[in-house]
């Protein structure tokens, strides 16, 4: 178990950690950029053990990937793979639940990352080098100076067993949750006033990469545990499905101005009612999530009162009454 001052170490040394992953094509601090395409209902799921379709609602940005029996198989053979998968929406504060099993290998980062175009992020990184652990961390609008943002969780064999690893994101907090337990919490307040908390609309990107490459720079070598031989591979993640619960639904949003504050932003077309997508939802997959979604329940049903209380502050920036999810709504939701 390395120490939390050793992990920052390697992290300041090793940012950016994947150009695949973090990214931005059009910067709305710096520039006018066309509005974010949104997610326009309240629910998405994607079962990636049932075939192509399963793929609806996400593009491939770095290599393909294929539905297999396990789920959507990400496989690194040479240098240079990266494979990812990016929502082809964004979500204004929501609930986000991933189910996979991390990449083997030494060096491979298995991650799910919620990006904004303004660089707000929220990440789940599990390292392959040490099974046993998995990384929390955040950035609001690319800052990588503010400390205390990333943590070290425990998880038993992530390469070898599926977990179930989930993020409650409303204006007041976030929390990560692993196989249903709340493991960390960042209040507003504590993201340096507000100014390092992520706010804006976010897509999802989920893939892996090698932080272990040898082209890589020092820092990031040993932050991934040492050099990736891809003699040793292939090496591959294995992702069983993704729940996304989007708290503030609507066609688009907009940047009213260059701040990157949640009020700024203009959401087009919100949705008022119950709706749900589901991309080829197999019974099996549904059950074996379940438990996990029913087990975090309790904490997305914790955080629709937290976006509720934020509704009048939303509201009056959007222009229009922001439909918030009650509690029961969403419990209900989190268990379909």
């Amino acid at each position: 178990m390395k120490s939390y001052m050793q992990w920052a170490v390697a992290l300041a040394a090793a940012l950016p950690l994947c150009a695949a992953q973090t990214y931005t094509s059009c910067n709305p601090l710096n520039e006018t950029c066309p509005a974010d395409k949104g997610l326009n209902q309240w629910s998405f799921e994607s079962n990636f053990t049932t075939g192509a379709s399963s793929f609806d609602g996400w593009n491939f940005t770095d290599g393909k990937v294929n539905s297999t029996s396990l789920g959507a198989k990400f496989e690194i053979k040479a240098e240079g793979d990266a494979p990812t998968i990016e929502s082809d929406f964004y979500i204004f504060f929501g609930y986000v639940e991933v189910k996979f099993r991390a990449a083997n290998g030494t060096g491979i980062i298995s991650t799910s990352v919620m990006e904004s175009d303004c660089l707000d992020e929220i990440d789940w990184e599990q390292v392959s080098t040490w099974d046993n652990e998995v990384q929390t961390d955040y950035f609001g609008k690319g800052n990588t100076t503010a400390g205390g943002r990333s943590a070290t969780l425990n998880v038993t064999d992530s390469e070898e067993e599926f977990h179930t690893y989930a993020v409650d994101w409303t204006t007041e907090k976030i929390e990560w949750i692993l196989d249903g337990v709340v493991q960390k919490t960042v209040t507003y307040e504590e993201a340096v006033d507000g100014t390092n908390f992520p706010q804006t609309p976010m897509n999802i990107r989920i893939g892996i990469w090698a932080g272990g490459d040898p082209d890589n720079s020092i820092g990031t070598i040993e932050w991934a545990g040492g050099e990736t031989d891809y003699s040793e591979g292939p090496f591959i993640m294995y992702l069983e499905s993704v729940k996304i619960i989007n708290y503030n639904p609507a066609e688009s949003y907009t940047y009213t101005d260059k701040t990157g504050d949640y009020t700024s932003i203009k959401a087009a077309n919100t949705t008022s009612s119950n709706s749900t997508t589901t991309s080829s939802k197999s019974t099996n997959s549904s059950s074996s999530s379940n438990s996990s979604s029913s087990s975090s329940g309790s904490s997305a049903s914790s955080s629709s009162g937290l976006s509720s209380s934020a509704a009048t502050g939303l509201s009056a920036s959007f222009g229009s009454l922001v439909a918030i999810v009650g509690a029961g709504l969403l419990t209900g939701l989190l268990q379909l």
